[in-house]
Order: structure tokens, then C-alpha cells, then sequence
């Protein structure tokens, strides 16, 4: 399905916890009928209860609070926040409650990936940013570096429906009839500004490929210069050709990825990429400064997108996300200045004379992380190949 853009939005680039979560805490502050938040991690952390706190407070005013967690994400979710969010009139489930540990079942891949807040039917967030202290992780990584947008305007109506649409079918399947919505009035989606977006969920019915889809788009028009930044990069094979047919017709790709990171088997997976795409001519940067856990992308200054969705099999085949795509040079050119400043002061280029001074067991480690993935991702049913092109053949590092 073909991205809906609409008009007259008022986007707010935040960046990092550091903006999101006192624009979200003083959204919550304010409301006044509905809240829906959805999160893949809610942490035992400053952060975490200082969000719940809001939420409760909002639930003992008459707001009517709904939240949905990811089940193995949020997997002490139940433990750690449920009972004091119950007691308030909080309404709160898990998606996918996580059971077995060691379960390898399909469907334990397919998470609720998204960050997405709905106030109001007048506000919303949509990002990469979960309910979590970006200092809440080891010291080296601190702290988190990641992106979200507030958004005001019409295509708050797009969010609030599939915000609305997520609590009805989660509310089924865990058989919570008490917690059914009544029909509510259309939102109120005034014209709040003068930027074009569109808000586009990958899901496993009607929307499988709809981010995917929009990135293609993109990277197929681009005429000028892509900017990515993801953290968990591993692309398909329709992505792949994408970024090397735009680097053939001479546009200038830049991409952004993990110099640390909590995942290292995705790391090592993606490094297997690197000396092909070295030789297309793209320019490959990892950051070190901190842990970086952005999903964005800005194209030719114009069109960018923040959100959820990394550029990998889990995300782009599996999980169910949530990304905000944008048409308009003023943010388009407020995120690449801000992430040209992150690869400026915290990222090192990488070249091709480094790679050949890669050792063979690191070599053969990265491969074996690939295949791994690839393992994984036939487990839960998909068997899609990654970043292959016929003119440019990985090497082995």
C-alpha cells in the first residue's frame, strides 16, 4: 500500500530521551480523555516509573489510559509495574506474553516493535525511543542516541487508528472484553502547521512490505545523496540493489551504524556487507561514542522517515512497527544536520585497507553470525536472501 501523505502537520524532531520524555511527560500532564501508548521496552528504571507515575495520575483524573507492552521486551512488565497501574484504572496487556526462554516457536519472533503514543486524539509520538533512561545501560554505551517526533495535525488520525486498532486486537486475543472500546468521535485533526507526512505500520496482513515499500520509493528517486542511520542493518535483496543502483547512477549513500551495541550476533551478521558495499562506493560509519539505536534515513534533504523499523529481517518481515515518513525540507535538513553532527564528533569511517587487515577467525565468526540470522529468520518461516548484487560480490573478510 501505497504511503498516504497529508498536509498541514507540525512535526517536532526529538532527539534522544533528553527531548522525548519531558514532551511526552508534559503530553501526559495534559490530557484530558485518551491515552494509547504503546512500547516495546518499559524499564524498571527512573525513566520507567516516572512515566508510570504519569500514567496513573492520568487514570485517577478520568483520562482513560490504555497500554500495550511487548511481551518479551517488556517481559517483567507484569511484575514490576501491573499492580500499582491496575490499582490507579490504568488498563494494561502484553503482547505475546514471552513463556519459554528457550521456545523457538515462530511466533516467538514476531514482536510489538513499535513506540507510539496517541493523546487526546490531538498528539502523538511516533519513534524509535522505548519507556527507558537512556542511561540505563553500561557505562561505555551511555547514553542512548535515538530519534522520535511529536506530531500534531492530520496524520494523527492515520496514528490514532492504528493505535486504536492494536488495543482492539490485542484486547481479543488475551480475551479482555472488559477492556473493549466504545465508538469515539473522528479526531480532531486541525491543520496545525505546513508539513506533509504520512504514518506507515509493517504488519503481517494488509501492510507486510508498507515500510519497506516507502524506503524503495525513495532510494529508487533519489538523486542526489542518501543518509541512513539504523541500528540493526541487514538488508534484503530488493533494498540492496536499491542502494547499489543509486550508487551507480552516482548518488552520494552514507550510512550510519552500530559502533557498540547489545546485539553483537547482528553486528557481526552486517559486517559481512562491508567490503561489497565499500566497493560500490558507499561510505560505511560506525558510531562509538555512545550506543546508537536510531532508525532513520533522510533522502535528497526532503523526504526522511523516524522510526522503529530497523533495515533487517526481523523488523522488515516479522515484527510489527511503526514509522513516520516526511516530505519537507525544514525537517528533512534538521535531522541530517543533526546526524552529520553525530558521525562529525562520535563515528569513525570505515575503509577498505581496515578490512584487509581483518584476521580470518573474525572472518569466519561474521559469516557464521550470518548464517545464524539467516537460521533464524527460516525458523519463523521467511527465507528472503540479504544485500546480494550481481555486479558487486561480498569478498570474505
Amino acid at each position: 500500500m501505497a504511503a498516504e501523505f497529508l498536509p498541514g502537520n507540525r512535526l517536532t524532531l526529538l532527539n534522544s530521551g533528553a527531548d522525548y520524555f519531558p514532551a511526552l511527560l508534559a503530553a501526559i500532564g495534559e490530557a484530558r480523555i485518551e491515552i494509547y501508548l504503546e512500547s516495546y521496552i518499559f524499564a524498571d528504571d527512573e525513566i520507567g516509573h516516572e512515566v508510570a507515575w504519569a500514567l496513573c495520575h492520568a487514570a485517577e483524573r478520568g483520562v482513560q489510559v490504555n497500554v500495550t507492552v511487548d511481551g518479551f521486551g517488556a517481559r517483567n512488565f507484569a511484575a514490576d509495574f501491573l499492580p500499582r497501574l491496575t490499582a490507579s484504572g490504568v488498563r494494561a496487556m502484553q503482547y505475546r506474553p514471552e513463556i519459554g526462554r528457550f521456545n523457538m516457536k515462530r511466533h516467538r519472533l514476531r514482536r510489538l516493535h513499535r513506540k507510539l503514543v496517541v493523546i487526546d486524539r490531538q498528539v502523538a509520538f511516533v519513534g524509535g525511543i522505548n519507556i527507558v533512561d537512556d542511561n540505563n545501560a553500561p557505562e561505555a554505551m551511555r547514553p542512548r542516541f535515538d530519534y522520535a517526533v511529536r506530531i500534531e495535525g492530520p496524520t494523527l488520525n492515520q496514528i490514532h487508528h492504528a493505535a486504536r486498532r492494536m488495543w482492539e486486537i490485542v484486547s481479543w486475543v488475551n480475551f479482555k472484553r472488559r477492556y473493549r472500546l466504545m465508538p469515539v468521535a473522528t479526531p480532531s485533526c486541525d491543520i496545525a502547521g505546513t508539513q506533509k507526512a504520512a504514518f506507515l505500520i509493517r504488519d503481517n496482513i494488509r501492510h507486510r512490505n508498507d515500510i519497506l515499500n516507502a524506503y524503495l520509493d525513495a532510494i529508487d528517486n533519489a538523486q542526489h545523496e542518501i543518509l541512513i542511520a539504523n541500528a540493526y542493518f541487514l538488508p534484503g535483496v530488493r533494498f540492496g540493489r536499491a542502494l547499489y543502483a543509486a550508487a551507480r547512477r552516482g548518488v552520494r549513500i552514507t550510512v550510519l551504524l552500530q559502533g557498540k551495541t547489545d546485539h553483537p550476533l547482528m553486528r557481526y551478521a552486517t559486517q559481512t556487507l562491508y567490503v561489497a558495499a565499500l566497493a560500490a562506493g558507499i561510505r560505511i560509519f560506525e558510531y562509538e561514542k555512545s550506543f546508537m539505536h536510531a532508525k532513520v534515513a533522510v533522502i535528497d534533504g526532503e523526504w526522511a522517515t523516524v522510526g522503529s523499523s530497523n533495515i533487517d529481517p526481523f523488523s522488515l518481515l516479522l515484527a510489527k512497527e511503526a514509522n513516520i515518513v516526511v516530505r519537507d525540507a525544514g525537517f528533512g535538513g534538521e535531522l541530517h544536520a543533526s546526524l552529520h553532527d553525530a558521525i562529525k564528533h562520535g563515528a569513525r569511517e570505515l575503509l577498505a585497507d581496515d578490512l584487509k587487515r581483518v584476521a580470518w577467525p573474525s572472518r569466519l565468526l561474521r559469516w557464521l553470525a550470518y548464517g545464524l540470522v539467516r537460521a533464524m529468520v527460516g525458523i519463523a518461516g521467511y527465507g528472503q536472501r540479504h544485500w546480494r548484487n550481481q555486479d558487486v560480490t561480498p569478498e570474505e573478510q
